[in-house]
């Protein structure tokens, strides 16, 4: 062979590497970006952002974060590994029809972290955040509102494992329609589901049926629901705060404390079943149709320090009353 020739065969294998690596494969990052301008064919980079959640998920390291570069709607996503979408410092939009955000975690060592979103819903909505499988989610500063189909909520939460959901400073309103759906659900399933929940400064508001509810239709798990309402306010829903436990299901326990419950409807705060049970510590109970109303056995209980005044029917607490501590 030449020297001519092999110069040229060196030149064309040289060429057909350069097409076979034409299109780099990105690894992913602990941090990615999303822009309203961007593109999901990008790295999601901060100098080179996706355009959507969806786009830039698959390009983020499980526990990484996704943050936002400027305003958008950046579009539903499901989640099914640790992770964080966090933008507080800008408008992070979510319009979505179907579900919003849906997380499905395999491991109930997983947690999602969700802060600074606004999920508005358009048709035909689902839910605003559907909470799936196990392990922790935390929303943090989020407006969820407009999943306003029958059955739709602003946050289900029907999990088949041990769960735990904590909703912080953020407000849930205008979801469900008729006589179904509301601002949040919790509802195990199966016989391994539970959930320990905790919601301080929420605001659910004007919500077709329930504010906050709490069901365990379907569920027998041992374990139960424990939950925690702090320094929030359920107003203009059906029922401010509803506890259904039918027969034969595992048992829910629900203390509220330091809130308003106002201008409900229907009920203030129902427990349904006997093994429904809320404890109430001062917090206020007014401008309801019913104040308190329980059933089939259902239990709640006061630390003596509530206003219960001012509603169609005021109810009463279950006595003896707990003592102040």
């Amino acid at each position: 062979m030449t020297i001519r020739a092999m110069r040229t065969t060196s030149l064309l294998a040289i060429a057909a590497l350069s097409i076979g690596y034409a299109v780099p494969a990105y690894a992913q990052a602990t941090r990615t970006w999303v822009s309203g301008v961007g593109d999901d064919v990008n790295p999601c980079s901060r100098t080179a952002p996706c355009k959507t959640f969806a786009g830039a998920i698959s390009k983020t390291a499980a526990g990484g974060e996704i943050n936002c570069l400027d305003p958008g709607g950046f579009g539903a996503v499901t989640i099914s590994k640790s992770l964080t979408i966090d933008c507080h410092y800008t408008e992070g939009g979510a319009l979505a029809g179907g579900n919003g955000i849906v997380v499905n975690l395999p491991a109930t060592t997983d947690t999602v972290y969700l802060r600074g979103l606004d999920i508005f819903g358009v048709n035909p909505p689902s839910n605003g955040i559907r909470f799936i499988g196990q392990g922790s989610l935390h929303i943090e500063d989020c407006t969820i509102s407009r999943f306003n189909a029958a059955n739709s909520w602003g946050v289900s939460a029907q999990p088949s494992g041990a769960a735990k959901l904590y909703i912080a400073r953020s407000t849930i309103h205008d979801n469900g329609n008729g006589a179904t759906g509301g601002g949040v659900l919790v509802q195990p399933t199966g016989a391994a589901g539970s959930a320990r929940v905790e919601l301080v400064g929420v605001r659910l508001t004007n919500n077709a049926n329930s504010g906050f509810r709490i069901d365990t239709t379907g569920n027998t798990a041992p374990f139960g629901i424990g939950a925690l309402i702090d320094e929030s306010s359920m107003s203009g829903n059906a029922d401010g705060i509803f506890v259904n436990t039918p027969l034969g299901t595992t048992a829910a326990v629900l203390m509220v404390v330091n809130s308003d419950v106002t201008n409900n409807s229907l009920t203030g705060i129902s427990a349904s079943g006997a093994n429904a049970r809320i404890r109430v510590g001062n917090t206020s109970i007014h401008e309801n149709s019913v104040g308190l109303a329980v059933g089939g056995g259902g239990t709640i209980n006061t630390y003596g320090d509530n206003r219960l005044n001012g509603n169609g029917t005021d109810g009463a607490f279950a006595l003896p009353a707990i003592p102040k501590q």
